[in-house]
């Protein structure tokens, strides 16, 4: 039977113990369910049984991932196309840092991941006794990847942990929390109290002398840009209105890709990269930045030196002063703050003819694409006709989620077309391998609707390979699209490139679609676009796993 039903299991908040006392078990299932938690992936192992003893009574259906790495990345982009949190489970020990790189991932992203774990006993000797998965201390090890790392020491405070994790994931830059419940806790049963919930969140406000100051910098503006980060995702349609009133072009990082359609006139896609567009950049007398980082991992590189003055939008304040420091900081919800942006420019006169870069910014931005394609032409060649024949393919709507790999960084994030209405999903800044698979089944979990590919490359596929077993499992339609280039790509040319003898980066070739047969999917060779089309075609509608194998010969 699938582990990824459907419908919601029936006879959800029912309490398996005694009114006003619960195990440390279902106190936390019960705190998941209060939280609107419908779904989770993890592994069930010995000292967590207590939590899977309550999940299907309090409705909570459960992924079984091969992994505690595949159950974060599953987590992870479960939370990115849902806008709800992700929930993974682990046990204690080896389970807990398995799942560490999808914590530091999702610490990354900015993605509101709550993994739960047992821990050792609440008094449990310093001096190491030999007990099952017995680690110094697991929230010393989780800190240094999550926001917070919060080991519980009752089972009424257990409520407590999980309110206060959901709201920072409302109030603040929603990043991983940690949870962990010690072990005696976990089948004592104790008083537990009511059970509590995140108080609702209001709306940060922009500081209404920060957006006048923003709006007369805008109007005045000359040589108008904007650059939009994951944190704009809900102001999308803010983001084109502002790029219209400006005639300012508009380019994004990674997780910003697709907030404003990347076929718009104005839109230079995922473009930071660009030395052709990081000179534009740089020469702007004005930038708007929205819910970005700014950082090096966005630009490939050191940080360009701007001639004008920045604007940065962003719900953390701290971030004002990270990379580049605002001129102008607004500080508050994307949505809000670009509402009264837009409020406030177009109460003022913009002599729109009088920019520097004319009126056309259509013009500017097509030469800039034209520039920015020349300057990869010959690396990127290789993805380009395969990318498009994707993208006549697939729906608008649909969720691409991707590796670490060429054929996603620099074939898919630039030339892979995306718009408001679909996503693309990239492990952007931690730069994880083995994202892609276990990505798309959270992606999936969350929207069965919904077509989900997933874009990969030979060499980070097989970091997660085994989650092809949960997907099939599953028995819903998903697609693998992998470019084979007979190991790690990337590293082989960067030894190349270093005058080095290639060590340790050709793999052994892998017959990838029969690897998708055996764990009960399907698979194909595309040697051809024509043939990528038509096998991605076919497995939007077969049930299970797809892996479609693109040659690096075949995309050359």
């Amino acid at each position: 039977m699938s582990d990824l039903p459907t419908e919601p299991v029936p006879g959800g908040g029912r309490p398996l113990t005694g009114a006003g006392s619960l195990t440390g078990g279902e106190a936390v299932v019960r705190a998941l369910a209060a939280h609107g938690v419908t779904d989770a992936f993890g592994i069930p192992g010995t000292h967590n049984l207590e939590i899977y003893r309550h999940l299907r009574p309090y409705g909570i259906r459960h992924v079984t991932s091969r992994h505690e790495q595949g159950a974060g990345y599953a987590a992870d982009a479960y939370a990115r196309v849902s806008g709800r949190p992700g929930v993974a489970v682990t046990t204690t020990g080896p389970a807990l840092l398995n799942i560490a790189a999808a914590v530091g991932q999702a610490y990354s992203d900015s993605v509101p991941l709550l993994v739960v774990s047992p821990g050792m006993p609440l008094r449990h000797p310093r001096q190491a006794t030999g007990l099952l998965h017995e680690m110094r201390s697991q929230t010393d090890a989780l800190r240094g990847v999550a926001a917070v790392s919060h080991r519980v020491s009752s089972v009424d405070e257990i409520g407590a942990a999980v309110a206060r994790a959901f709201t920072l994931f409302r109030t603040r830059r929603p990043r991983p929390v940690h949870i962990e419940v010690p072990l005696d806790l976990m089948e004592a049963v104790e008083p537990a109290g009511p059970a509590r919930t995140a108080p609702p969140a209001g709306p940060a406000l922009p500081d209404p002398d920060a957006v006048r100051a923003a709006a007369e910098a805008l109007s005045a503006a000359r040589r108008p840009g904007l650059v939009l980060g994951g944190g704009a995702r809900a102001a999308s349609a803010e983001c084109r209105a502002l790029a219209a009133l400006l005639g300012a072009p508009v380019v994004t990082t990674a997780n910003g890709k697709g907030i404003v359609d990347e076929r718009h006139p104005l839109s230079l896609g995922v473009s930071l990269h660009s030395p052709a567009v990081q000179k534009w950049l740089a020469d702007r007398d004005v930038v708007l930045a929205v819910g970005t980082e700014l950082a090096e991992s966005d630009v490939w590189g050191p940080l360009p030196v701007l001639a004008g003055s920045l604007i940065r939008v962003d719900l953390d304040p701290a971030q004002m002063y990270a990379g580049l420091p605002a001129d102008v900081p607004l500080v508050g919800d994307a949505p809000l703050v670009l509402r009264a942006l837009l409020d406030a420019c177009r109460g003022r006169d913009r002599d729109a003819a009088g920019r520097d870069d004319g009126a056309d910014a259509g013009a500017l931005v097509t030469d800039l694409r034209t520039t920015r394609d020349d300057e990869t032409r010959a690396r990127d060649a290789r993805w380009r006709p395969y990318l498009r024949a994707m993208r006549r393919v697939l729906a608008e709507d649909a969720v691409i989620t991707s590796d670490s790999a060429q054929c996603c960084y620099y074939g898919a994030l630039p030339h892979l077309p995306v718009g408001p209405e679909g996503r693309f999903l990239h492990p952007t800044g931690f730069g994880t391998l083995g994202y892609a698979l276990p990505a798309a089944i959270g992606a999936k979990t969350a929207h069965p609707e919904r077509q989900v590919v997933a874009l990969s490359g030979d060499g980070g596929l097989q970091f997660s390979v085994q989650e092809l077993a949960t997907a099939a499992q599953s028995g819903l339609p998903l697609p693998v699209v992998v470019f084979d280039n007979g190991g790690y790509g990337e590293i082989r040319e960067g030894m190349a490139a270093r005058g080095d003898e290639p060590v340790a980066v050709d793999l052994p070739a892998v017959d990838l679609p029969a690897l998708a047969r055996a764990y009960g999917g399907q698979g194909a060779v595309a040697r051809s676009p024509e043939e990528l089309a038509a096998a991605l075609t076919a497995s939007l509608t077969t049930p299970g796993p797809t892996i479609v194998t693109v040659p690096e010969e075949s995309a050359r």
